[in-house]
């Protein structure tokens, strides 16, 4: 650990003594302290109080500018006024059915007007929509095998918890990656249907589906990459990918989990100008509250219609939830919405990008809609191998030191990205920029020093 980080983690320990206990404390009860494994670090997790708007405070008092919002799920800011106030008016007249109701036929409606889907269905997290994606997808083709990228993350579920964050001594051929289980658990036949390709690499995907003739079902992709900070597809990749997967009679599925609500009103399809077979959305779709939906075309969702594939769940569409939902496409992400937050966001990597050049600090800029990230690379990456040379010392360097001055500046872990959201405004920004100016010099300093730059999964 180089001198720089060290201080700043000494600074850490210093302002958050209520964090270390309340941690200390978990571990007695929760594995890693925590109920999710992202939200460990060392030494220990920040212990938040509140949330409002764009800012939150932790349990010693301490206030941050946040664009963490929750791994990118609250563009509509903490505590929404429209949100809010929907789901308090639905609390009265019930929080769950397990019936229809109307609010079902409104929320899908709206989705069908963005996306160019035709039917949807209503779950709870995106692990669930990614996984009843997949299922639908071999139940159309009658194929077991998938594609997803390596360095990819579509959620929990056995199918795709293959090569997220595989070491580099084991991705293997670069032409035929590796599958590579994401954890203990994971048999040994869903490795066998769970194949490989690079992202960016159209060629890759091609060699797959020669390899396996009539075997794969779909490919699984982000469109745009959010697993490894921020990764573009290059130009006419995704055209690519639509063409080889309806040449070879598979399905092309987008997880838009990260990006449907916050690229565009009609997110990656619309961004992009694609039509993927299956469009799965999540996180920022809710507002805070827990709602995904994955959506496809009659034919595809007639499967369940038919009752050859099933689909279910006890807290699908609960009032609460969909008011949410119904607030957050109705009143929040509205086109203005898109221009204020595009506006704030462009603002907030020219200036980034103004202090690299400034300090002479070898890092690089990339942001898309709501999204930024800060990559402590000589140059862009374009795939996951490209992202294990990230110099994770010097991030943890930055998020310590901007976490210290107040700026959340995105959620821990060097993979991952900030989020603008509509309660940020530009005092916020202007903000964000003077703390970025006052820790940039010592990161190009620390950079200069002789240190451990390899990153490591988590």
């Amino acid at each position: 650990m180089h001198e720089g980080l060290a201080k700043e983690i000494a600074t850490y320990e210093k302002r958050t003594p209520r964090s270390r206990e309340a941690h200390q404390r978990a571990e007695t009860r929760l594995p890693l302290g925590v109920a999710s494994n992202y939200r460990a670090y060392d030494p220990y997790p920040i212990f938040v109080r509140d949330g409002k708007g764009g800012r939150i405070h932790d349990i010693d008092g301490n206030e941050y500018i946040d664009f963490n919002l929750c791994f990118g799920a609250l563009m509509a800011g903490h505590c929404n006024p429209a949100v809010i106030s929907a789901v308090q008016k639905k609390l009265g007249t019930g929080t769950m059915f397990g019936m229809p109701h109307d609010m079902e036929w409104e929320l899908a409606e709206e989705i069908c007007k963005r996306f160019p889907v035709e039917m949807v269905r209503f779950s709870n997290s995106g692990t669930e929509c990614t996984m009843h994606a997949v299922r639908l997808a071999r139940a159309a083709t009658g194929r077991d095998k998938i594609i997803k990228m390596e360095g990819g993350y579509h959620g929990l579920h056995d199918s795709v918890l293959v090569s997220v964050k595989p070491k580099a001594e084991e991705v293997g051929d670069p032409n035929f990656p590796a599958s590579v289980p994401g954890g203990a658990g994971i048999p040994k036949g869903t490795l066998q249907n769970t194949v490989i390709a690079q992202f960016n690499d159209a060629a890759g995907v091609e060699r797959l589906f020669a390899k396996y003739p009539g075997e794969i079902a779909a490919v699984i992709v982000e469109p745009i990459m959010m697993n490894v900070g921020i990764l573009m597809p290059e130009e006419g990749y995704h055209q690519a990918l639509r063409e080889i997967t309806k040449k070879n009679g598979a399905l092309l599925i987008f997880d838009e989990v990260k990006t449907g609500a916050k690229l565009a009103r009609g997110g990656a399809c619309e961004y992009f100008g694609i039509q993927p077979d299956i469009v799965c959305l999540a996180k920022s779709i809710g507002g805070g509250f827990s709602l995904a939906a994955f959506a496809s075309t009659r034919a595809v969702m007639g499967l369940i219609s038919d009752h050859k594939v099933f689909h279910g769940g006890t807290y699908n569409t609960n009032p609460v939830a969909m008011a949410a939902g119904l607030a957050t496409f109705q009143e929040v992400l509205t086109p203005a919405t898109y221009e204020h937050v595009n506006r704030l966001n462009k603002k907030l990597l020219d200036g980034y990008n103004k202090e690299i050049g400034k300090t002479g600090l070898t890092a690089y800029m990339v942001g898309a809609g709501s999204n930024g990230s800060l990559m402590f690379c000589p140059k862009p990456i374009r795939n996951y191998r490209d992202w294990l040379k990230v110099d994770s010392e010097l991030w943890r360097h930055y998020w310590f030191a901007m976490v210290n001055r107040g700026v959340m500046a995105q959620p821990y872990w060097w993979d991952e990205q900030w989020t603008v959201s509509v309660a940020h405004s530009e005092a916020d920004i202007d903000r964000h920029l003077a703390v970025f100016a006052e820790v940039a010099p010592d990161l190009a300093k620390a950079q200069k020093e002789p240190h451990a730059a390899a990153s490591s999964a988590h």
